[in-house]
């Protein structure tokens, strides 16, 4: 099998009663990749993650590691670990101790195993730390060694069930530089569960968009944000503004779109005239311009590097984040302002239209 499906989940299906949890997922995962299920709460992504695991079986589709079938293998024989974000590192022992438990259980000799323990103390950077107890780690700590003993009995595959969702904010952020970088010097592929999009998008080298079950789209991180396939996908990877259109006809590559309160935009697109559409325009990709469509703000947020606008537009209200820089910083804009938006036909795009 290619390294195109080193990891290889091959139209899977879950069902809880009546509730079909995952439904006819097909994934072909790359070695040495790092992978993301991304979604909201109950789109079946920890399902998903669990069959690969072993923690549950598909009612129907296989599961292949290099073309290997494991659908129906226990958990302990499978080549993957998986690392919770709970931790669910052992209190009673120390980190020596933790990080060996698996590797005692395979029974591997006391030399062999004293060394992988100190090669993986050193890889999450916490020399010197074999004796500290649990009780005396940091959150960022410990969820390092639970990292240290999923990755100390080498899987082929690594899954992480939103591992960095209990801590504050700058540790998990730091913890997702840190963790990008172990990846990439393990070459281990990891399949990372989360619902946070920016978690998502700055670490993965692709995302499966999920919802309800269904995998919406597979991209890169930069394909996902800018040629989102569906309005599901694009409202739910950052902000964006949404509006109806209607194709009413071309100029050379472009489209012509009818798409009130914006008027007559450009953007490429197919389709015949009198096709309806939905056209989607990011607020970061919008500018303050001494031309363009006329409105107001509404209201205004000042967040250091960027601020956050709301104008209204005959009636509607567009969502504008713009840079805070040179004349930007000096001059500002308050409710009340009379302003102009505008674009590049390249930021338009445009989507099937809702039923």
């Amino acid at each position: 099998m290619s390294d195109e499906a080193y990891l290889h989940i091959d139209r899977v299906t879950k069902r809880f009663g009546s509730t079909v949890a995952v439904d006819a997922v097909d994934l072909a995962i790359r070695r040495g990749e790092f992978f993301s299920l991304l979604g909201p709460s109950g789109c079946g992504k920890t399902t998903l993650l669990r069959m690969i695991a072993g923690f549950e079986y598909p009612d129907s589709g296989d599961i292949f590691v290099e073309g290997q079938r494991i659908t129906d293998t226990p958990p302990n024989l499978r080549p993957s670990n998986m690392v919770f974000q709970s931790y669910a590192i052992f209190p009673h022992l120390n980190v020596f101790d933790n990080i060996a438990y698996g590797l005692r259980k395979d029974r591997l000799a006391r030399t062999e195993l004293n060394r992988r323990v100190k090669d993986a103390l050193a890889m999450i950077k916490l020399e010197g730390f074999g004796a500290r107890r649990a009780d005396e780690l940091s959150g960022g700590q410990r969820q390092r060694v639970a990292l240290a003993r999923a990755l100390v009995r080498r899987p082929k595959v690594l899954l992480l069930d939103e591992p960095l969702g209990a801590l504050d904010k700058r540790l998990r952020e730091a913890m997702q530089i840190e963790l990008r970088q172990l990846q990439k010097s393990v070459g281990i592929t990891f399949v990372f569960v989360t619902h946070d999009q920016e978690e998502a998008l700055s670490m993965s080298d692709r995302i499966a968009v999920m919802s309800g079950g269904k995998v919406l789209q597979v991209a890169s991180p930069r394909e996902l944000y800018e040629a989102p396939n569906c309005r599901e996908v694009a409202d739910f990877i950052g902000e964006i503004n949404f509006f109806d259109g209607t194709i009413i006809g071309r100029d050379g590559e472009l489209a012509e779109i009818d798409a009130p309160p914006l008027g007559r935009i450009k953007a490429k697109a197919d389709g015949l005239v009198r096709t309806k559409v939905l056209v989607a325009l990011r607020p970061e990709k919008i500018a303050l311009s001494e031309a363009g469509v006329p409105g107001t703000i509404a209201a205004a947020a000042y967040l250091g590097e960027r601020s956050h606008y709301a104008v209204t537009v005959a009636g509607r209200t567009i969502a504008v984040a713009a840079q805070n820089v040179a004349k930007s910083v000096v001059r500002g804009h308050a409710p009340g302002d009379a302003v102009h938006l505008s674009w590049e036909p390249e930021a338009v795009v445009v989507l099937p239209a809702e039923n």
